[in-house]
């Protein structure tokens, strides 16, 4: 069960990080209890918003942790970051690297501040490896040796 693999990964990693279920708590500004649910495969697998929470505070690769939780297959976690030869300019306009650049980006004509763009990378990272997940789900699958 992957939320129970995920809980022991995340259980290893934060005592490989000598940190406490409150000090992993605090450092990623989620409750202990949480933690303790995702540990114990109690809760689930975390949202990619609160994966990214736990990478800044373990100081972990939130692709990394992404793969663990399963939210990234093995071909999905090698291509991260990585352009196609046939992309132009134009496909290469990264989104998730617009917010995380320094340059003054608005929506609706408000200017975003830091907090605002990290907030937007969050949820666009949550509902575009979301979006992935369904999918795959949603792929037909190919009947071997049945025929209707």
């Amino acid at each position: 069960m992957m939320a129970e693999e995920f809980g022991n990964y995340l259980k290893q990693l934060r005592e490989e990080k000598g940190l406490t279920i409150n000090q992993l708590a605090s450092l990623a500004g989620i409750s202990g209890a949480q933690i303790s649910r995702i540990e114990n495969g109690l809760r689930g697998v975390p949202k990619p918003a609160t994966l990214r929470k736990i990478a800044e505070a373990t100081d972990v690769s939130y692709e990394e942790l992404m793969g663990h939780a399963g939210h990234l297959t093995e071909s999905q976690s090698s291509t991260v970051g990585s352009v196609p030869a046939w992309a132009t300019s134009k496909d290469k306009r990264d989104f998730r690297q617009m917010l995380e650049d320094d340059g003054e980006l608005m929506f609706d004509g408000i200017p975003l501040n830091k907090e605002d763009k990290q907030r937007i990378k969050d949820v666009l990272t949550g509902l575009f490896w979301e979006a992935k997940q369904m999918n795959k789900r949603t792929k037909p699958k190919h009947d071997s040796g049945t025929k209707e």
